[in-house]
């Protein structure tokens, strides 16, 4: 026998040389007949076969990835695996990291099993209450945490007071100088901040001058953050701001901006400075292109996991709009820096209008392409790139290759090609556990029927000629539905209040109309004081106004404010839809129609009439209708 390495002993018996077979006609075997030696096959609960693979820098034609225990144990073209593993036949398809959304905001588990279903199975959150953060993080962590998207949160972020953050009727802390810094960075710390974000924005990219941070402050933010050991990101939204932040030392910006293109100089510095860019792509693009992201809502491969909330989401805008020149600014300034080496980072603000989670960060990969990223390079900027600018956090994932956590996205088709390919996803697994997108589908789709049973539903008893209320009875009544009651933010703890009463004349010489007095209390919180109508059978219950396409009404005041609409549906969580109306002192007829609110009216559980702007107020109200 051939042995390898140190001869044994030969025993006394008789030995056949290679001479002597060949003396017996026997063939001496070749070097590549010898015996081989083999590994034991891998362990692994999961294997993916011949499938092309970007493993979050490169392509390969074909390979195979085993999973064992959550993580990557082997990636290679022929892997022999041992009995019980799972086989994914990867023919045709193309295997990627599980893709991270480097700038979202999460207010709630649903969104992070939405992101998930999409192949997001990280996102950075860039502002979010520790109260929220904290039960989240349980959420992740817990025996559900399997179909929700990981997560990591910069929690309150740093801004004046005043500043961009403070708008969205909560209190947070801000700061008013250097000297707050370090107290400030300790305590986001204690709340379990993962990294810090700064607002640097006076609000001149939208023409809205705001208060924002001093450039000083700014800079002695990042200099506390990074003596413990935080990675700073600067909110920005012009080149200015963007300048400054990244001589104030920032390691990244959230938002490319948009008041023009990136100057060479600018380029130059974000280079040197070895800064990231979040751009958010998916939320600017919002800003100058109304209604763009309606299309995410319509690609067959993502409808049918896009719930009527969302298409709503989708289909929204902002307020106000920019001019095409400023998107197109933001496109050449991203392609610009890509081309300088500046590493961009795949984010979409969502949920802000036109962006939900997960969806749009494929309506963000297609737009890093069209400012002139290859599909592969969009690839990495929502796989490995935000794993290595955020490596403390992201270090166990972003790849596939052996020792990562595997978090995978198997897609039909091609991206590194073609890169709306991203969106025809043929599985998901979070830490080697496949998701059950299926499960998704089926309940977007019970939302859909639920959706069809509320529209069917008969409209409400009494409401067939449209008259709510003309006051001129002597009391405060409708025609239909539960009535009037005051409302006022008390109902989230303001301090607002109001008067319902009646006076004797109303619009075009009537009997009687509803006067509204009372006070708006001053606060960064969300803020009303007025009266609701309630159609349907007890308050807030849902009543089916299908049949009627706009809310008619008299309306006048006592010449220092206006007057607010607010709808309130089932359809829209606790957001209300608004519009503003100027009245005078004169009455004056007044009509919003359901359409420009962007609202279907078969769920409305009330109708809100009254002030919002803070102080005293007094308003009249009379002949309220639908037609």
């Amino acid at each position: 026998m051939w042995y390898r390495g140190a001869m044994r002993p030969r025993s006394t018996g008789t030995v056949l040389t290679f001479a002597a077979l060949a003396a017996l006609g026997c063939p001496r075997p070749s070097a590549s007949e010898a015996p081989a030696r083999t590994s034991p096959p891998i362990a692994a609960d999961l294997v993916i076969r011949d499938v092309r693979l970007f493993d979050g820098e490169a392509v390969v034609a074909r390979t195979s990835v085993a999973v064992g225990d959550g993580v990557i144990v082997a990636v290679g073209p022929d892997l022999v695996v041992a009995d019980g593993a799972t086989v994914e036949d990867g023919a045709g398809r193309t295997l990627l990291p599980g893709l991270i959304d480097a700038h979202t905001h999460i207010q709630s588990p649903d969104q992070l099993r939405q992101a998930l279903v999409f192949g997001v199975t990280t996102e950075l959150d860039m502002f979010t209450l520790p109260a929220v953060t904290g039960p989240l993080r349980k959420a992740v962590a817990g025996a559900g945490g399997r179909a929700l998207a990981d997560f990591r949160s910069a929690g309150v972020l740093a801004t004046a007071p005043g500043g961009h953050g403070t708008e969205y009727g909560f209190a947070i802390p801000t700061l008013t100088g250097p000297d707050q810094a370090p107290a400030f960075v300790a305590a986001r710390l204690a709340e379990g901040s993962d990294y810090l974000k700064i607002v640097l924005d006076d609000g001149s990219g939208f023409g809205r001058p705001i208060p924002t941070l001093a450039v000083d402050t700014v800079r002695a933010l990042i200099e506390a953050a990074h003596a413990r050991g935080l990675t700073t990101v600067v909110h920005v939204s012009s080149q200015r701001e963007a300048t400054a932040a990244l001589e104030a030392g920032a390691d990244g910006l959230a938002h490319v901006f948009f008041d023009g293109p990136a100057t060479d100089a600018f380029v130059a510095l974000a280079r040197d400075e070895q800064v990231f860019v979040a751009d958010t792509l998916a939320v600017v693009l919002g800003l100058c292109e109304p209604g763009r992201a309606r299309g995410i809502a319509d690609d067959p491969a993502l409808k049918p996991f896009l719930g009527p909330a969302d298409v709503r989401a989708l289909s929204a805008s902002w307020p106000r709009a920019l001019p095409a020149a400023a998107c197109e600014a933001a496109l050449t300034t991203v392609g610009a820096l890509h081309r300088a080496g500046v590493p961009l980072l795949a984010s979409t603000d969502a949920p802000n209008p036109g962006t939900v989670h997960g969806a749009s960060l494929h309506d963000e990969l297609a737009l890093l392409v069209r400012a002139g990223l290859p599909a592969t390079a969009a690839l990495a900027a929502a796989t490995s790139v935000p794993a290595d600018r955020f490596k403390k956090l992201l270090g166990d994932r972003g790849r596939v290759v052996a020792g990562k956590r595997a978090d995978l996205l198997l897609v039909r088709g091609d991206p590194t090609v073609d890169i709306t390919a991203t969106r025809a996803i043929e599985a998901v697994w979070k830490a080697g556990h496949r998701v059950d997108r299926d499960g998704y589908r089926r309940a977007v789709a019970e939302e859909y029927a639920a959706l069809a049973a509320r529209r069917a539903a008969p409209p409400p008893p009494g409401s067939e000629s449209g008259k709510i209320a003309a006051f001129e009875a002597g009391k405060v009544a409708a025609e239909f539905g539960a009535g009037w009651q005051p409302a006022t933010d008390a109902l989230i703890g303001g301090s607002s209040t109001v008067e319902l009463g009646l006076v004797k004349k109303g619009a075009r010489r009537s009997k009687g109309a509803l006067r509204l007095t009372g006070a708006v209390a001053e606060s960064e919180r969300p803020k009303w004081a007025g009266a609701m109508f309630f159609p349907g059978a007890a308050p807030m219950q849902p009543a089916n106004l299908g049949n009627f396409r706009k809310l008619v009404f008299a309306a006048r005041g006592d010449g220092t404010g206006a007057m607010t609409v607010m709808v309130f549906a089932e359809q829209l969580g606790v957001a209300p839809l608004r519009k503003e109306i100027a009245v005078g002192r004169e009455w004056s007829e007044h009509t919003v129609t359901f359409a420009e609110l962007g609202l279907e009216p078969f769920d409305v559980l009330g109708l809100f009439f009254g002030a919002t702007a803070g102080g005293p107020f007094a308003l009249e109200l009379d002949d309220v209708r639908l037609e």
